[in-house]
Order: C-alpha cells, then structure tokens, then sequence
C-alpha cells in the first residue's frame, strides 16, 4: 500500500501523464478523437481480457444505411475468411435491395445487432410463399462472436414466424459454414437437400435446411 508521501507523489505523475496525453489529443478534430477512440477500444478488445458487460448487445430494426453495411460487412468478412469474390458481393447486394424495394413489414424483418454503438450482426426473414418464410444473411462479426449473438437472431427469425402465420422456414447455407450450421441445428432445423455448385470462385455444396414450425 502506498504511503500519504507515496499517494502526493503518484497524484502528481498521474497529473503529468494526463496532462500529456490531452497534449497529444487536444490538436486532432472530434471526428478524429472519435476515430481513435473507437481504434483503441478495438485494440483493448481483442488484446485485453474480456470482461462480458450487463448487456452485450441490443436488436433493432433496420434503418436507412444498414443495408450497405450488410453488403459490405459480408463482403468483406467471406472474403477474408473463405476467399469468397465479387460475385457473392452482387448475391448480397440483390437480397437486400429485393428486400428494401418489396418489404411487407407484417410478414417480413430484418435485425441488426449492435454492440458499444457498433453494428456487429444481421438477419433477414423474408416471405418466400404464403407458408413458408426464409431466412437469409445471417452475419456475426468476428469481434462479436461467442457472445450467442448468431442464435439470438435465428431465434428472433423463429418467434417472428410464428407469429405471422408460416407454417415453415426454409434457408440455403454451404456445407463449409460449421458455426451458421451449429446455430441452425441447434435451432431444430434439418438438412433437406444437398447439391454441389461452382460458385464465388470455388466450388461449394449447397445445403436446403428446413424447419416446421
């Protein structure tokens, strides 16, 4: 424990330090002070140890301006961890802008998940038939994951369903997928149709997953 003599003495070194740190930071712009304080926090996140907050996260609704971070998001997330190209960019970018130009908000949604302020995942349901709802674009950011964010969502697909009145989910994934296929199995979902393709630059299989609900 540090003495009175030690407390005077560490005040007045934390005095400077502060002191020197609103030097360095005092001379850039709000944005700026905002670009780096969003720069540190992601360090801290990824370097520090993670201490789960009271509410890791927050649903809403989708707003003017989510559907281009949905595209890009998943763009460059497939990219970088499958090597996914430009072609599932264009699938991404038609799902939403169909979603957009067509929504039926009694019998569609779409969810983005966020977390300290950050858009950090996505869902959409939308119709496919009077019956039948579809799930597509789940996307959890990396940062975010393990969290239950990915199975909070499909759940949210799920009682959004019912309400409206489907009878069934459907959804299209690939074989290679494993964490969106655990969260769909977990959700009682099953395999209904397997089918091998060349797409995005590699060739995938196809899975058809339903669920009745």
């Amino acid at each position: 424990m540090l003495t009175k003599k030690g407390r005077a003495a560490f005040a007045r070194l934390e005095a400077k330090s502060e002191a020197g740190v609103a030097a360095m930071i005092e001379r850039l712009s709000a944005a700026d002070q905002n670009r780096l304080a969003s720069a540190m926090g992601t360090i801290e996140s990824l370097l520090g140890e993670r201490a789960e907050p009271k509410t890791p996260y927050l649903l809403r609704n989708h707003q003017p301006g989510d559907m281009g971070w949905v595209i890009h998001r998943h763009a460059v997330v497939y990219a970088e961890e499958y090597g996914w190209g430009e072609r599932f960019e264009a699938l991404v970018a038609r799902i939403a802008a169909e979603f957009i130009e067509s929504f039926d908000a009694k019998r569609e949604r779409c969810w983005i998940a966020e977390r300290d302020g950050a858009m950090v995942g996505s869902v959409f349901l939308v119709k496919q038939t009077d019956r039948v709802a579809k799930l597509r674009l789940l996307l959890v950011e990396p940062s975010a994951r393990g969290l239950g964010i990915g199975g909070r969502l499909v759940d949210e697909c799920i009682r959004f369903a019912r309400r409206a009145g489907y009878r069934k989910m459907t959804l299209w994934t690939q074989s290679i997928l494993d964490a969106a296929r655990a969260i769909y199995h977990k959700a009682g979902f099953r395999v209904v149709k397997r089918e091998r393709h060349q797409s995005f630059g590699h060739k995938l299989v196809g899975e058809t997953w339903e669920l009745s609900l």
